[in-house]
C-alpha cells in the first residue's frame, strides 16, 4: 500500500485543522479479553445465590430488630457495595421504618445525618429542620468526631435552593475537612475524607463507588464476611456481562470503522460504554446499554465533525441530509460524509427494528433522538461562524445545555426501559424538565471549566507545539508507531476548544457578561454547577415521575460529573485507563 508523504499529511493537517486526539488506550483488546472461564462464572454465580439468601436472612433480620441505627447502615453498606439492586423490596421496607421513626436519631447527629442523607437519596420530602437542634451559639453545626462531620457533609449536599442551614454546613465544615487532611489521620479516614472532599456520596458513579468501597469494607474490623464475599463475586458476575457486551460492541465497531473514515474524531468506543454503564448497571439492562453505547458512539461523531472537521457548506448539507433520514439524498456530501451518514442511518434504523421485535412502544423516537443531536451541534456552528460570544451564561446554555446529549442519553434510558415508561414520560424528558437541564449543566460546564483552565497556553507556545506535531509526523509515517501521538498530544495541552474555530465556551461568556478574569468565571461558573445539583435534588424530591425515571436522570448528572472532575477524561482517555481496567478487567 502507498504511503502519504510527510508533507502531504501535515498539508491534510493543515487544510482540516484535526485535533490532535491520542489512539484508544483499548483497541480490540476486549475482541479476545476474557475475565474469567465458562466453570469459573458458573461457580461464582452457583456461590452468589446461596450468598444472596444469606444476605437476605441478614436483612430481615434486621428490619425485625429495634435498631434504626443498624437498619440505616446495612441499607447505606448494601448501596455503596453494589448489591442494592438485589433487595430492592426489602431496602424500601426499611427505609419505610426508618421514616416512620419520628424520633429519628434525636440528640445523635450521625443517626440525624444518616437518615436526612438515606431518606432524601430515595425521594422522601424530610425536613433539613432536623438540623436546627445542633447548631451552636454562632449558627454552625460541627463535631469533633471524623465519621459524624462526613456524614453531615454529605447529607448537606442533597440540599434545595433556600435551605440555608445546608448550605452553612457545607461552608463551614468544607474548611473543617480539609484541615483535617493536615492531621496525622489513619489512612484509610485519610482516603474518606480526600473522597468526601472531591465527590459527595450522593454525586457518585454507583459502580465506580462499588469497586473502590468493596476494598475499603473488606479492612473494617466491624464486616460482615457473608456480606463482602457476595459483593466481590457480584462484581465478578458483573464484570463479565460487561465484557460480554463490549465484546459484541468491539465487532461493530469495527466493522464500523471499516467503513468509514473517522480520522478526525475521537476513538472511543470503550469509555463510551463506561458512561452509560454509569447511567444503567443493571445486569439485566444488557441491550440498554449496547443500544446507549452506540447512540453515544454516534454523537461523538457528530461532536468532532462539527465542532472543528467539517466545513459550514458540510455541515449545514450533512444536517440537511439528516432531517430527511434518507439515503438517496446524499449525492451533495462528500464521500466521507455519505458513508458515515449511511452507516448512522443502517445502525439507528437496526436499532429501532430490534426495539419493535421486543414490542417496545418507543422505538420510533430513537430516530428523532439521533437527528435532533445533529440539529443541536449545528446550532453551535452557526455561533462559530459568527464569531459570536453570548452576552450572557443563560442564553449561553439554552443552546450548549442541549449539545451536552444528556437528555437523549436520559431518554435512551427510559425508552429502553420498554413497559415501566409510558409516552408521557418520554415525552416529558424532551422538554428538557428541570432535572435533565440540571444534568446538562453539570455536563456542560463542568466540561467547559477543565477544558478552558488546565489548557491557557500563551500563542507563543501553541505554536511551538504545532511545530513539535509537524516533526513527530515524519517519525509517525516512518514507524507506522500511532502511539508516539500521545507523546504530541502533551496531554492535549494544545486546548481541544482553542487549537480550532470553536463555538465560544461557557467561561468566555462569564467573563463577558462579569468582565472577570477567568480564575474569577470559573468560581461563578461553580456555582452554577452547585444550584444545577439543587435543581436536580428539587425535582428528584417532587416526585413528578416514577422514582426509576428520575434515579435514571440523576445518574446522568453522576456520570457528568465524574468525567469532568478535574480534566476532560472522555478526551484524555489514558487518565480513564485504570478505573476501566477495574470495571472490566481486574477481577475483585
Amino acid at each position: 500500500m502507498a504511503t502519504s508523504s510527510p508533507i502531504a499529511l501535515i498539508s491534510q493537517v493543515q487544510q482540516r485543522k484535526p485535533r490532535p486526539y491520542t489512539p484508544s488506550p483499548w483497541g480490540d483488546f476486549f475482541l479476545h479479553h476474557i475475565p474469567c472461564t465458562p466453570s469459573q462464572l458458573f461457580s461464582m454465580k452457583k456461590k452468589a445465590q446461596i450468598n444472596k439468601e444469606e444476605v437476605r436472612q441478614v436483612i430481615l433480620e434486621t428490619l425485625a430488630s429495634s435498631s434504626l441505627v443498624e437498619k440505616m447502615e446495612l441499607v447505606d453498606r448494601l448501596q455503596r457495595l453494589g448489591v442494592d439492586y438485589h433487595y430492592k423490596k426489602e431496602i424500601n421496607d426499611l427505609l419505610c421504618y426508618v421514616y416512620n421513626d419520628k424520633d429519628g436519631g434525636s440528640s445523635n447527629l450521625y443517626i440525624t445525618s444518616l437518615r436526612f442523607y438515606l431518606l432524601r437519596k430515595h425521594g422522601y420530602g424530610v425536613s433539613s429542620d432536623v438540623f436546627e437542634k445542633f447548631r451552636d451559639e454562632q449558627g454552625n453545626i460541627s463535631s469533633d468526631d471524623v465519621s459524624y462531620l462526613l456524614m453531615l457533609y454529605d447529607a448537606a449536599h442533597l440540599r434545595t435552593h433556600g435551605e440555608e442551614i445546608l448550605d452553612n454546613i457545607i461552608t463551614f465544615n468544607k474548611s473543617h475537612l480539609q484541615s483535617l487532611l493536615l492531621e496525622n489521620l489513619e489512612p484509610e479516614l485519610r482516603e474518606e475524607v480526600q473522597c468526601t472532599l472531591e465527590t459527595p456520596r450522593f454525586r457518585r458513579v454507583s459502580r465506580v463507588e462499588a469497586r473502590r468501597y468493596i476494598s475499603v469494607y473488606e479492612k473494617k474490623a466491624t464486616r460482615d464476611a457473608t456480606i463482602l464475599e457476595f459483593a466481590k463475586l457480584d462484581y465478578n458476575i458483573l464484570q463479565a456481562i460487561y465484557c460480554d457486551e463490549l465484546k459484541e460492541l468491539t465487532v461493530w465497531w469495527k466493522d464500523f470503522q471499516s467503513q468509514t473514515d473517522l480520522s478526525f474524531a475521537r476513538d472511543r468506543m470503550v469509555e463510551l460504554h463506561f458512561w452509560m454503564l454509569g447511567v444503567v448497571y443493571d445486569p439485566y439492562y444488557s441491550y440498554s446499554r449496547i443500544m446507549m453505547t452506540k447512540f453515544i458512539v454516534f454523537a461523538s461523531l457528530l461532536d468532532d465533525l462539527y465542532d472543528n472537521y467539517s466545513t459550514t457548506m458540510e455541515s449545514t448539507t450533512f444536517t440537511a441530509a439528516m432531517q430527511r433520514w434518507d439515503e438517496q439524498t446524499t449525492e451533495q456530501l462528500p464521500a466521507y460524509l455519505k458513508a458515515l451518514f449511511i452507516n448512522i442511518l443502517n445502525t439507528t434504523n437496526k436499532i429501532e427494528e430490534e426495539l419493535k421485535l421486543m414490542k417496545n412502544k418507543h422505538a420510533d423516537l430513537i430516530k428523532r433522538l439521533v437527528i435532533e443531536t445533529a440539529k443541536f451541534y449545528h446550532a453551535e456552528v452557526e455561533w462559530r461562524d459568527k464569531h459570536y460570544i453570548p452576552t450572557r451564561v443563560e442564553e449561553h446554555l439554552q443552546i450548549s445545555t442541549r449539545s451536552s446529549v444528556c437528555m437523549q442519553i436520559t431518554n435512551l434510558a427510559l425508552i429502553s426501559l420498554g413497559e415501566v415508561t409510558t409516552r408521557e414520560d418520554v415525552d416529558w424528558a424532551l422538554t428538557f424538565p428541570k432535572i435533565i437541564r440540571g444534568a446538562c449543566i453539570v455536563g456542560r460546564v463542568g466540561n467547559d471549566i477543565v477544558s478552558h483552565e488546565v489548557y491557557q497556553i500563551s500563542p507563543h507556545i501553541n505554536k511551538l507545539l504545532i511545530n513539535v506535531i509537524s516533526s513527530f509526523l515524519n517519525i509517525i509515517v516512518s514507524s507506522g508507531n500511532v502511539y508516539i501521538l500521545t507523546i504530541c498530544t502533551f496531554r492535549h495541552t494544545l486546548k481541544r476548544e482553542q487549537t480550532s474555530e470553536h463555538v465560544a465556551s461557557t467561561v468566555q461568556t462569564c467573563m463577558k457578561e462579569y468582565g472577570v478574569t477567568v480564575e474569577e468565571a470559573n468560581e461563578k461558573l461553580r456555582i452554577i454547577i452547585e444550584e444545577a445539583w439543587m435543581d436536580i435534588v428539587e425535582d428528584y424530591l417532587e416526585q413528578k415521575r416514577p422514582m426509576v425515571l428520575l434515579e435514571t436522570a440523576v445518574n446522568v448528572a453522576r456520570t457528568m460529573d465524574f468525567m469532568y472532575k478535574h480534566e476532560d477524561a472522555f478526551t484524555l482517555s489514558f487518565s480513564l485507563k485504570d478505573v476501566i481496567a477495574s470495571m472490566y478487567v481486574n477481577s475483585v
